[in-house]
């Protein structure tokens, strides 16, 4: 018995309980239960995290976009459906607040974005595997980080992947407003590559759109009419485009197709006319053009792809750091002001939204001085 008794006194002494040192992190997200319009389903919800596991990182988001694209998820619309409940938010950056131990590329401090689509950034703190992040330099600003995954990368995309630009070439769009239009006109002055850009007819700001596009770099601006009066003189003063994107459909691309050059390529990304695709017959016969499609997130989904992505967000960055690829008009976005950001987005009024994070009016040099102003007492525009 003595000698059971001295063991066990010496297992005491050398072995220590097991002490839990996670500490309870309650997160806040917007969370929608059920499909419907968005302002009305979507809920301020908290929730519990867990310790992480190995292959796992928590982190905190430092700002999370809401795009048209989420907006149509949460309808129920969107071909992108995240199992019931679900946090809303396709886009955003993250910084990375603790690494599991099986975590050996990413580290406290490190800034990322989400892989996958139907991540769920609209959260103030989350866990994901891994492999479900993107590491991004730190050195963009916070709006460059959390735009930078879908439209930038879409208008790479289109303009890399079907036809072979060169310098002296010319692309032809419509919705050269939108926020892939905008990235396109500046992709394609960095690249060369002369612009045809259309808008649509009977905006009350035209000759402000048409300026801030040319500013951007557009060689040319028309609307719709415009184009259609003038297509013909115009392609005797330029080249023929060898790429058009289409974002609306509807007849109006009767005539974008027409004016391509033989063998062209008309890539559609969009339809927000909600219209069909109207193509001339004979552009298809005599001319040999050729029709694609675009999803950014069916390519990101590609496995062969993942080294395409991975060099086309460092160039994006890049071109970003040096200026040469500004992020589209947007307004800054208290969290716990989701309500009057998602109902402007959902409505089409407005900047692009950004939901920004009070814990970041704390990041030295990490949050343009906007986001301080977010949170004084109203959304900033910028």
């Amino acid at each position: 018995m003595a000698c059971f008794e001295m063991h066990v006194k010496l297992l005491n002494r050398f072995v220590r309980p097991k002490i839990n040192l996670f500490r309870t992190i309650v997160a806040q997200q917007l969370e929608y239960r059920e499909h419907g319009d968005p302002p009305s389903v979507v809920k301020l919800t908290n929730h519990t995290l867990q310790p992480i596991r190995a292959d796992e990182v928590r982190y905190k988001v430092m700002a999370a976009t809401i795009n048209p694209a989420d907006i149509n998820t949460i309808q129920g619309i969107y071909p992108i459906k995240p199992p019931l409940p679900a946090v809303g938010g396709m886009e955003g950056v993250l910084r990375i607040e603790e690494v599991g131990s099986g975590v050996w590329d990413l580290a406290v401090g490190d800034w990322a974005i989400p892989s996958p689509a139907g991540f769920g950034t609209w959260r103030t703190d989350g866990i994901a595997p891994r492999t479900d992040l993107i590491k991004i330099s730190n050195k963009l600003s916070i709006v460059q980080a959390a735009t930078l995954a879908v439209n930038p990368s879409t208008a790479y995309r289109m303009l890399k992947d079907f036809v072979d630009l060169t310098p002296g070439d010319v692309v032809i769009q419509n919705g050269a407003n939108s926020a892939v239009g905008q990235l396109v006109i500046q992709l394609c002055r960095h690249f060369n590559v002369s612009t045809v850009n259309l808008i649509r007819d009977g905006k009350a700001d035209e000759k402000e759109t048409k300026d801030y596009l040319g500013e951007l770099g557009a060689d040319v601006v028309l609307t719709e009419t415009e184009f259609k009066r003038k297509v013909r003189s115009l392609f005797e003063k330029m080249a023929s485009p060898k790429l058009a994107l289409n974002c609306v459909s509807g007849r109006g691309i009767v005539y974008m197709a027409g004016c391509l050059a033989p063998k062209g390529k008309l890539v559609t990304y969009g339809g927000m006319s909600k219209q069909p695709l109207h193509v001339p017959t004979g552009a298809f016969i005599f001319k040999e053009i050729q029709l694609h499609g675009f999803w950014m997130t069916s390519w990101n989904r590609d496995p062969a792809n993942a080294v395409k992505r991975r060099k086309m967000l460092d160039v994006l960055t890049q071109l970003s750091l040096d200026g040469k690829l500004q992020p589209v008009k947007y307004q800054l976005v208290p969290f716990k002001e989701y309500q009057q950001a998602i109902e402007a987005t959902a409505a089409g009024h407005g900047r692009k939204k950004i939901l920004v994070f009070e814990w970041c009016e704390t990041l030295n040099g990490a949050c343009c001085s906007a986001v301080n102003e977010a949170f004084s007492g109203s959304s900033v525009p910028c």
